[in-house]
């Protein structure tokens, strides 16, 4: 079997490490079909992926393009491919080929406005009306659907309207590693890791820390997050008092995570929603307690291992980050146990077998 798989997010947070550890795991399990990688040269794959199975194509054509649409059907379709995996929405509507989509989340469905956007108004209600087509078609036409999440499945089904047994949930893995005492964190902080987006309710943590201060609590918030124009703007209104609270990481190693989660307070996720919550096992690794809103989603992966909070109520989150704080080492100790457990079960590996049997049960549809 000749498979192809868009590689193009591969630097990208959040889809990039999806679909790194895909070709990674699937470079070790699979040794009877050939791939074909489509990634933006500016990745430079061929310095990570020696396969022989493994074959890369350089394109030069952005997601949310036109040339996607018009330009990169073609070039599929010259690989003479038996199936394709897209593995963001943001795929050619015409392509006429077979093929397998993953969708990681539908945001964008919920956090529609303006305010979730760089654009202006008509441009960015063009392309939020291009969204709901692309998505709402490359879901129609899939042969299967994967979901990284039964959240992310059930949003499908609701607002694409696909029948279930359509799509199959492969949960992702985490990248174990786990952190060490540096002298450099040696002070109390709580850790965000994630980016800015509106939808990540950061003003919500933001208030929770300036309130704590106010309390007298000596705690820093560690951000490892893009210094992009949503970070910027997360900050601006701040005065300088609550902006000297935030330490700002970007291009951080990973080995330079496990340690900030090893030695974090705990970590906060705020999010009004997730489609997964890959953070959560990462924190889980290094034994650090988790604060999470309590959506959906942060149930489904984290369950009794977290401390949830109201993401609409920065007094409660405040609340809960002074109960961590006062936590005896042997209620910690409960959580991280638990965490470890859950941590078993998410496996990139595990995801690799598993996406497999869908391009395989997939061709004989």
């Amino acid at each position: 079997m000749r498979i192809g798989i868009d590689a193009r997010l591969w630097n990208q947070t959040g889809v990039g490490r999806y679909i790194k550890n895909l070709i990674f795991n699937l470079e070790q399990i699979d040794r009877e079909n050939d791939y074909i990688l489509f990634a933006r040269k500016e990745d430079n794959l061929t310095s990570e992926i020696k396969n022989s199975k493994f074959e890369i194509r350089e394109i030069d054509i952005p997601w949310h393009s036109l040339g996607e649409q018009l330009k990169f059907p073609k070039i599929i379709s010259k690989e003479k491919i038996d199936l394709m995996h897209f593995t963001y929405f943001s795929m050619p509507i015409i392509y006429s080929g077979k093929y397998v989509l993953t969708i990681h989340d539908l945001i964008l469905h919920h956090f529609s406005t303006g305010r979730a956007s760089t654009k202006p108004f008509p441009i960015f209600y063009a392309k939020q009306f291009f969204y709901r087509k692309v998505i709402e078609k490359s879901a129609k036409k899939a042969l299967s659907i994967i979901a990284v999440s039964y959240t992310t499945k059930s949003e499908i089904i609701d607002h694409l309207k696909i029948e279930p047994k359509k799509i199959k949930v492969i949960y992702e893995g985490a990248d174990i590693k786990t952190g060490e005492k540096t002298k450099d964190l040696d002070f109390p902080y709580l850790l965000y890791v994630g980016n800015a987006y509106p939808h990540k309710n950061l003003e919500v943590l933001v208030e929770a820390m300036k309130e704590l201060v106010q309390r007298k609590e000596q705690l820093k918030l560690i951000m490892v997050c893009k210094n992009d124009y949503f970070y910027k703007r997360l900050v601006s209104g701040l005065d300088q008092k609550t902006r000297d609270l935030i330490i700002l990481k970007e291009n951080i190693s990973d080995k330079e995570l496990s340690d900030l989660y090893f030695n974090a307070k705990a970590l906060v996720l705020p999010s009004f929603m997730e489609g997964f919550g890959l953070p959560i096992l990462e924190a889980f690794a290094s034994s650090c307690t988790v604060i999470a809103s309590d959506i959906s989603v942060f149930r489904e992966i984290g369950k009794g291992a977290l401390i949830y909070f109201d993401p609409q109520n920065a007094l409660d989150l405040r609340q809960k980050i002074e109960y961590v704080l006062s936590l005896e080492d042997s209620k910690k100790g409960e959580l991280n146990i638990l965490g470890k457990e859950i941590l078993d079960s998410f496996s990139w590996k595990k995801m690799a077998k598993e996406t497999l049997k869908i391009y395989e049960s997939s061709l004989s549809l």
